[in-house]
């Protein structure tokens, strides 16, 4: 791999790699002779020395009233990838702890419903995903589903994310599910109520009633499923509500 990529994967840019990789060159050298070298401009030039050395890569010394930069030994990426990590993990510390602040002013948003649209088996996947971190986390670990009786169609929803089932099972997260028609086996941890329909050809949305959340998934007219997702805790109430006494009268 050539060099230029390793640096610009270790997160500095074009100019700063420009930089580095020409007083590695050059040795100690002061900035004009790092600007003509690296054919950054002198102004960018010293503000991105400074910035190498803030991260241990470069440093510095005075001679004769002159500043002369000097790259720091090779090794020292690895100690600044050991100093990035520790930041991370403290940034990482920090956002659990406000997680639970953050989460509640993103779900306020002003009482607004928020609707999301997601399309491929990409996109889809990512509403299954949802499903299962947010359920897991909540406390009620159970969602509510209408469900096409159509093994065609359970085949092209859940063909996004085949091993859904395994994975909700090993989380403990149980459903209640009406298939509207006849069809479908349970997998674990589920409940399923047949709601008769009027034509044998329905190919009914999925729809998921989870965690404040409204997730509906279908096929499109070219076969690919696509999926919306609403959330509002008025919207998910009020269709979880229509869910149970359907469950209920069936």
């Amino acid at each position: 791999m050539e060099i230029q990529v390793i640096l610009k994967n270790f997160g500095l840019s074009e100019k700063e790699i420009a930089v580095y990789l020409a007083l590695i060159e050059l040795g100690p050298s002061s900035v004009r002779e790092i600007s003509a070298k690296s054919k950054v401009n002198r102004g960018t030039s010293y503000d991105i020395l400074k910035a190498l050395i803030e991260i241990g890569l470069v440093s510095y010394y005075n001679k004769e009233s002159k500043q002369y930069f000097m790259a720091e030994p090779p090794e020292k990426l690895l100690s600044a990838i050991d100093q990035k990590k520790e930041d991370l993990d403290e940034v990482r510390a920090n956002i659990t702890q406000s997680l639970p602040l953050i989460k509640t002013l993103f779900e306020k948003q002003g009482g607004k419903p928020v609707v999301k649209f997601y399309e491929g088996s990409k996109g889809v996947r990512q509403i299954f995903e949802d499903v299962l971190d947010e359920v897991s986390s909540a406390n009620d670990k159970s969602y509510c589903l209408y469900s096409s009786a159509t093994a065609e169609h359970r085949k092209n929803v859940y063909g996004s994310m085949p091993d859904f089932s395994d994975k909700r099972i090993k989380k403990g997260i149980k459903v209640k599910i009406i298939s509207l028609g006849e069809g479908g086996q349970l997998a674990g941890l589920d409940e399923r109520k047949q709601m008769p329909v009027g034509s044998k050809d329905l190919k009914a949305t999925h729809e998921i009633i989870y965690a404040g959340k409204v997730a509906h998934i279908s096929i499109d007219s070219n076969g690919e499923p696509v999926g919306v997702v609403i959330q509002n805790n008025e919207v998910y109430n009020m269709q979880k509500q229509i869910f149970e006494f359907n469950w209920e009268n069936l």
